[in-house]
């Protein structure tokens, strides 16, 4: 069984809610060689974070930052405050949303359903680019 890893750049993202599934799918053409596989998103920061949602209604986004927001506040009384109070909320929001999705190859395509796509959580205000590592098992 074959092994691709590669390493992207997405672009800045102002903090919230983004579907970047089509960064993902560009960034690795080899996909569509797969008959099955597995396909694992790895994001390699600690103040944003990755999940599968709603892909359809642009509302799911705002609803999730406004819900994610309101379970982890800002005016808590954070001890690690030294990088502005974005910083420590954004820890903890990545830690309960996760660092990683890994998704089923079908016939050289992502199996996600029908209303699904690839989330980038960036919890923070000016987080600036964010690194993926993708990494390609199947046949």
């Amino acid at each position: 069984m074959p092994w691709i890893q590669k390493q992207i750049s997405l672009p800045s993202y102002p903090r919230g809610f983004h579907i970047v599934t089509r960064h993902v799918v560009d960034a690795i053409p080899e996909l569509r060689e797969f008959s099955v596989g597995l396909l694992h998103v790895f994001i390699k920061h600690t103040s944003a974070s990755l999940t599968i949602n709603e892909n359809a209604d642009p509302d799911v986004l705002v609803d999730m930052e406004s819900s994610v927001n309101a379970i982890v506040p800002e005016n808590f009384p954070y001890v690690h405050t030294c990088e502005g109070p974005d910083d420590m909320p954004a820890h903890v929001k990545a830690s309960m949303m996760g660092s990683s999705v890994s998704i089923p190859i079908s016939n050289g395509q992502l199996n996600l359903g029908t209303w699904q796509g690839i989330y980038l959580c960036e919890h923070r205000n000016h987080g600036g680019s964010r690194k993926l590592v993708l990494t390609l098992q199947g046949e």
